[in-house]
């Protein structure tokens, strides 16, 4: 494990090694530090052996010699139970004679012997220990119950366990391309060698070429199990691989030590890519590239990498007309037979495979989830066939596109069962996870959505097709470059279409180079076809034009999807991750809710479907939503560190209510839950001084109206993106069914949230369930006893509920969402949320204009006003303040509501009556400059909002009466509130009287 250099000694003494300084020229300083010459050689040996540095190329070879270096390299390893060293195989194996095979025996006997748990050995030493000797789990496990069954021999003689270790190694996978190589024999070994075996150790010298295709698979594997050759992995900077399923991987412990190698895996696991050499992955992670290619060849040799071969050998004849290759269409499949096909058990990919993408119209979309995903999968009772997904999702961090079908057909295992407990829940998040893939992988269009829309095209012009079938004959067809092996027309485009479009006798089509069909007509009007096809096809993926008009039919957009772990992710250097982004992926989407930990791409980056910024994660986010849409439930925001004694009205009184904390944390099984705590008013109070300690805190007051008979909230979850593809707003309501009474109050709500926040995402809107409170004496029907208000905009998947989910994913489907090119507007509503999300918390953060206004103590100086002394004091009105409620009295809400409002106001509660202040000018313009620098602040750059992980928590109490956002000053509720000349004279009458007593 990497340490930073804890002192400043220590990084000049790293900077020294680097320079390969010798004793002489250190500085004094440094001299002082090490003592002697022989320490510092020492200290260039240690830095060289952790790094797993050649000899020949570090600054070890000055001051020891090879066989010293290596040996005590080898023991540092075998120490440390540490990954054997492939890359310096051509010392350690040829020269020293140490296989793989013997290291590890060697390594599992040590610990066996200490008598340490097999969990002791490092995830990757476990995983290629069991690749060479068989030795697993339960194999360690069972060797060492037969040892102590021995008792006695066993205390004495700890050797007996190395008779029960295997003599050769297990055979297992080599790949037709990995180099064979030979090791120096003894006389007595190359006497022993049969007349094939001589014949292939020849042709092993001899030849340039050693790859293990070209020799006899049965000579190679005999000669390896007597430790007479070794394998080489070659990974070149040009090489490309993709990372596969991480079979027979061990989760034991991440290692201790410090290993490059071992920690580069997990960054290359990530940001693998088949578009991506070696020497770009080496830039991406800023890493060194001779040990990016050794961590590159030990993920191949565990058969965790595929290594794709460079098309060049296998495509020569590429360009030659008629070649097969050439006849592939870009809308086709066939667009990537040739360059995905597999060959010996490998893929064929390279550079030509980058400049075909953007022809293809093939976009890349990462799904990003947490690690508790990972649990759910590796349930044994769920389904285990997902154990080794789930193994590679969480060791890796990624699951490739390769790997997405496999996955998806073993999700479909689930179908049809039932469970009962947790298990349901493992279950819900897998029948999510499912539909979510499945709705990427199909670029947001609904199984055969496109075939079925062209043939009810094709039906309703049926008899213009009879009418013209015997004109067939005068069409006439002139591709300007055709080939007799493609299709009849030579292009990609639909042929139903080809067969439904109206032609006269000398009209023409024209075909260019396969991927450009031109109309012309006897009339001599010319042009696309798309320009001339039938006009009734608005919903086959039309682009959109200027004004939302529908354009002509665009070609289906492919999508090849990721599953990411946002941990792993999280591991990764800012720079790093944003490269990442930009280099592999056009559209990432994310669950809900993710871990406060995660990372979100910036607004430069792909287009992301989840979280515009850290601060939508917090209750900020209903803040802004509630005032937006000046409607909402009856909110109140207490500043962390307060005490209450009594609870302020409208708290006071109320039957539930819900809290949640403001940075997520979770205080006394408090704070935590996504969806919010629900607790009883009698011990709200106690609720809210816990959590106030640790954080700030967001409370809704409900009463009995609001509650039903389960006494449980009542919340309807609407999906986004709300708007259809032609721009209309979805009947969600009716399309959920749940409340039909109540679909005049959804549509007229949806309504309002799409014009104000256009959001073209993926998420969910949570409705809550109000009672209408009404006067006494007062009669509401049953359809307007209930109002409903927005709870809470989440941007995500959520995977805990299957039924969202899928509604969702409808949404996605209906609106074309991934198929239109709607992304700059997606961008530009994100900018405008996270421009919201900025200036609340600017507003109301601890330095922003509503705290210091709330926390000014001087006086107005104008003598025409009389100050009024209500609640705290600190308020001077225009008007006299209005009182708007008592303690007792009831309808809190309604009369909150109801109240006479000025432009800027402030909400006191002074024990007893809870009154409304309208400010004075002179305070009133004290909350203007954030809406008069909005300007200025509109040039800041994008990315503030979304590069700090940090909490901005509220510097003042809030108060959101349903439709306004007000400070709220609650100084008469909070415990020990007294002013602080007061406690100074206290404590000094106190001091004096202790000093008189002592005395």
């Amino acid at each position: 494990m990497h340490r930073v250099p804890a002192t400043i000694e220590e990084q000049l003494i790293l900077k020294a090694i680097g320079e390969e300084c010798p004793w002489e020229n250190l500085p004094k300083r440094l001299q002082a530090t090490l003592a002697s010459k022989e320490e510092w050689h020492r200290r260039i040996i240690d830095y060289c052996i952790k790094k797993r540095l050649q000899w020949n190329t570090c600054f070890a070879r000055k001051v020891c010699k090879e066989g010293e270096y290596y040996e005590e390299m080898m023991r540092y390893l075998r120490k440390n139970l540490a990954l054997f060293p492939y890359h310096l195989a051509e010392y350690v194996c040829r020269v020293m004679r140490v296989s793989p095979f013997k290291y590890y025996c060697d390594m599992i006997f040590e610990v066996m012997k200490s008598e340490q748990p097999y969990d002791s050995i490092p995830n990757f030493s476990a995983a290629d220990s069991l690749r060479l000797t068989g030795i697993g789990r339960n194999e360690f496990i069972d060797i060492m119950n037969k040892c102590r069954s021995k008792k006695i021999m066993w205390k004495l003689n700890k050797s007996i366990a190395k008779e029960l270790l295997p003599t050769q190694p297990v055979d297992f996978s080599i790949e037709p391309w990995w180099g064979v190589c030979l090791v120096n024999f003894t006389l007595e070994e190359f006497k022993k060698l049969t007349e094939e075996e001589m014949a292939t150790i020849d042709k092993v010298c001899k030849e340039e070429a050693n790859s293990f295709v070209l020799f006899d698979p049965n000579i190679i594997r005999g000669l390896f199990r007597r430790g007479l050759i070794y394998f080489d992995v070659p990974v070149f900077p040009d090489d490309r691989f993709k990372v596969s399923r991480l079979e027979g991987f061990v989760s034991n412990r991440e290692q201790s030590y410090e290993d490059p190698i071992e920690e580069l895996l997990y960054a290359v696991f990530v940001v693998s890519s088949e578009n991506a050499t070696v020497a770009e992955l080496a830039a991406t992670l800023q890493a060194d590239l001779f040990q990016l290619q050794a961590a590159a060849s030990f993920a191949c040799r565990l058969g965790w990498a595929i290594k794709l071969i460079d098309p060049e050998s296998v495509l020569q004849d590429l360009n030659i007309p008629g070649s097969p290759s050439g006849l592939l269409s870009d809308d086709e499949d066939g667009s990537n037979v040739s360059l995905n096909s597999e060959s010996v058990g490998q893929q064929v990919r390279g550079p030509l495979a980058e400049r075909r993408r953007p022809v293809s119209g093939t976009a890349h979309a990462a799904f990003v989830v947490d690690a508790n995903i990972t649990s759910y999968l590796m349930m044994g009772s769920l389904s285990p066939g997902l154990k080794s997904h789930a193994v590679t999702l969480y060791e890796a961090g990624k699951l490739g596109d390769s790997s997405i079908a496999e996955l998806c057909k073993d999700l479909t295992t689930l179908e049809g069962k039932r469970f009962e407990g947790e298990l349901q829940e493992f279950a819900n998040h897998a029948f999510s996870l499912r539909c979510v893939l499945e709705c990427l992988q199909s670029g947001g269009l609904a199984t055969n959505e496109v075939g079925d829309i062209i043939s009810n095209q094709i039906d309703k012009q049926q008899p213009v097709a009879d009418e013209a079938s015997s004109l067939i004959s005068d069409i006439k067809i002139v591709p300007e470059s055709y080939d007799s092996g493609a299709n009849e027309t030579g292009s990609d485009a639909p042929q139903p279409f080809l067969d439904s479009f109206r032609t006269t006798g000398s009209d023409a089509i024209s075909i260019d180079d396969g991927s450009s069909i031109s109309f012309s007509s006897k009339d001599g009007s010319s042009g696309p076809i798309n320009d001339f096809l039938v006009k009734d096809q608005d919903n086959i993926i039309p682009s959109e034009g200027p004004n939302n008009d529908k354009g002509p039919l665009k070609k289906k957009r492919k999508y090849g999807v990721d599953v990411l772990r946002c941990e792993s992710l999280a591991a990764l250097a800012p720079a790093t991750l944003e490269r990442l982004f930009l280099r592999d992926y056009d559209i990432i989407v994310s669950m809900v809710p993710l871990p406060s930990s995660s990372v979100l791409p910036g607004p430069s980056g792909p287009v992301h479907f989840g979280p515009p910024s850290y601060s939508s994660m917090t209750p900020w986010m209903k803040l802004v939503l509630y005032t937006t849409m000046e409607s909402g439930p009856l909110s109140i925001v207490l500043m962390k560190g307060q005490c209450l004694r009594m609870l302020p009205i409208p708290l006071a009184g109320c039957e539930k209510a819900l809290i949640w904390s403001w940075d997520g944390s979770t205080i006394g099984g408090l704070g935590g839950k996504f969806e919010g705590n629900l607790v009883d008013g009698n011990v709200l109070l106690h609720c809210l001084n816990s959590m106030l300690k640790y954080s700030a805190v967001l409370v809704q007051p409900l009463s009995k109206c609001d509650l039903d008979g389960s006494e449980k909230i009542v919340t309807a979850d609407i999906a986004l993106p709300i708007q259809n593809f032609g721009g209309s707003t979805a009947q969600t309501g009716i399309e959920m069914g749940q409340y039909p009474e109540e679909n005049a109050s959804f549509s007229s709500l949806l309504s309002a949230f799409s014009s104000k926040f256009e959001l073209l995402t993926v998420g969910y809107i949570r409705l809550l369930r109000l009672g209408k409170e009404r006067e006494s004496g007062m009669f509401l029907p049953d359809d307007k006893k209930y109002e409903w208000v927005p709870l809470s905009l989440e941007f995500g998947i959520p995977l805990f509920n299957p039924n969202l989910c899928r509604r969702i994913c409808e949404r996605v489907v209906s609106s074309h969402l991934l198929q239109t090119d709607l992304f700059a507007k997606h961008h530009d509503s994100m900018q405008r949320l996270r421009k919201m999300l900025r200036e609340i918390c600017s507003e109301y953060q601890a330095t922003g204009p509503s705290a210091k206004h709330f926390y000014h103590r001087e006086p107005i100086k104008e003598p025409s006003r009389q100050l009024m002394n209500y609640a705290s004091g600190r308020w001077s009105p225009r008007d006299p303040s209005t009182p708007i409620s008592e303690a007792s009295s009831e309808h809190q809400r309604l009369k909150l509501a109801n109240r006479h409002r000025s432009r800027t106001e402030v909400l006191s509660f002074d024990g007893s009556i809870l009154r409304s202040y309208a400010l004075a000018p002179v305070y009133e313009a004290a909350t203007r400059p954030i809406e008069e620098s909005s300007s200025a602040n509109a040039s800041k750059s994008e990315s503030d909002d979304t590069e700090t992980k940090e909490v901005v928590l509220p510097g003042v109490n809030l108060l959101f009466d349903g439709s306004q956002l007000h400070p709220f000053d609650i100084a008469a509720c909070l415990q020990a509130r007294q002013p602080i000349a007061l406690i100074a004279e206290a404590s000094a009458a106190s001091a004096y009287v202790q000093t008189n007593m002592a005395l």
